[in-house]
């Protein structure tokens, strides 16, 4: 039960950082002057630079150690947290925090999730592999909505009493850095039971020596690419685009920003939990798929509200079901894996989806710059996320998990 508890506690800290600053992402980064296409740029290749550092990492963790591997993750956290307080220039900034861990969207970038999970799968009964997955994502899903909220509310409180803007947001990465280096102090406090405690990863020639994948090959490169996709279109809609989208269309402010994805991530975790009951029921995949097509029609009828409460009001209603998919991709991808790939498995998918979504802030930020085309991103991220739907359960909706199989 410790490890249980310090993997929830260091998720819940993790996340309640990275939803304070996605909130003020965008504005901190134009406040440096930076114009809304460099801004895009800059968010792309910082998820591409965490997909480079996960893969690295989570690839090896299982050999290496899990711990040893989450206790490198948060130092990268606290370098990219001092690294965006210490320049102002573009390309050192690109750089740090290519290297380093941020996230634009507010939910998990770098190697902590792969790792994690691992560690709780590995730790608990495959029967409730899926329940104590959804609960770890309820704590994130409700850390970052307090992060949210605490960073749009802090940041305007501390405007109105006179701090310049640039200076409020610099404060919250005050606060990102030392949750990076408290991160990997409690990662040290995890115990042996987390570890694979024998050499179960066989090396099988180069591929499978370098990627941890050695029975499950097949099935995670299809999955990744799926998840690709779903993450490519998930990348025109994280949360400091939305929020930056929210402000152009309606002229909304952080205090209702921070508001807003306060709600949406706690709506999220409610969703989270709602999916492990209808996995029972109907399956993994079915929720997966079935949840995610309406929500993605929803998502598309945003920009279509004539104002700022409607259009919010809908996003909130969208993510009472968007992230039941969320639980059941995680738990299906440790279903169909051996224990000795569980990092591998899902550093690999976690990382793919880290590219895919990080092409996308490039693209959205230019469209974010031509007026007529201010809802494109919107539209390009439902229409993409429709078409995953329909290849996801056409590709899997026959391939079962054992515990659906033994029922």
């Amino acid at each position: 039960m410790r490890d249980i508890f310090v993997l929830f506690c260091t998720r819940g800290l993790r996340l309640f950082a990275f939803g304070l600053v996605s909130v003020i992402l965008v504005f901190f980064l134009t406040e440096r002057g930076f114009d809304t296409g460099q801004v895009g740029w800059l968010l792309s290749l910082t998820l591409i630079g965490d997909s480079a550092i996960s893969l690295l990492l989570t690839t090896r963790a299982d050999r290496w150690g899990r711990r040893r591997t989450l206790m490198i993750s948060g130092l990268l956290m606290a370098f990219a947290g001092l690294a965006v307080l210490l320049t102002g220039n573009f390309w050192l900034l690109t750089l740090a925090m290519t290297i380093g861990v941020i996230s634009p969207a507010g939910n998990e970038v770098g190697p902590f999730l792969a790792v994690e999970q691992a560690a709780l799968a590995h730790i608990v009964e495959p029967a409730q592999r899926t329940h104590y997955i959804a609960w770890y994502n309820v704590a994130g899903f409700s850390a970052t909505a307090l992060g949210a909220l605490t960073g749009g509310t802090l940041s305007g409180l501390l405007q109105k009493s006179g701090i310049p803007a640039l200076a409020s947001y610099e404060y919250l990465f005050v606060f990102y850095a030392g949750a990076g280096f408290i991160l990997a102090f409690l990662s040290g406090w995890l115990s042996e039971a987390v570890e694979i405690k024998t050499a179960a990863v066989t090396n099988r020639g180069f591929i499978a020596n370098w990627t941890g994948l050695h029975q499950s090959r097949s099935i995670v490169l299809r999955l990744s690419a799926l998840f690709a996709l779903d993450a490519f279109a998930g990348g025109f809609i994280v949360q400091s685009i939305m929020a930056y989208w929210f402000y152009l269309k309606f002229g909304a402010s952080n205090f209702a920003l921070g508001s807003v994805f306060f709600a949406t991530n706690i709506l999220s975790g409610i969703s989270a939990l709602a999916a492990v009951p209808l996995a029972k029921r109907i399956g993994l995949v079915n929720t997966m798929v079935f949840t995610h097509l309406p929500s993605n029609l929803m998502l598309m009828a945003v920009p279509l509200m004539p104002n700022f409460t409607l259009a919010a009001g809908l996003l909130l209603v969208r993510h009472l079901i968007s992230q039941m998919d969320v639980p059941t991709r995680q738990s299906y991808v440790m279903a169909v894996v051996v224990p000795s790939e569980y990092s591998a498995a899902n550093g690999i998918t976690a990382t793919v989806r880290s590219l895919g979504s990080g092409l996308a802030p490039s693209l959205a930020g230019g469209l974010l710059t031509i007026a007529p085309l201010v809802n494109a991103p919107i539209f390009l991220a439902g229409g993409l996320k429709i078409l995953y739907d329909l290849a996801l359960y056409r590709g899997f909706s026959h391939i079962k998990p054992p515990e659906e199989t033994s029922s």
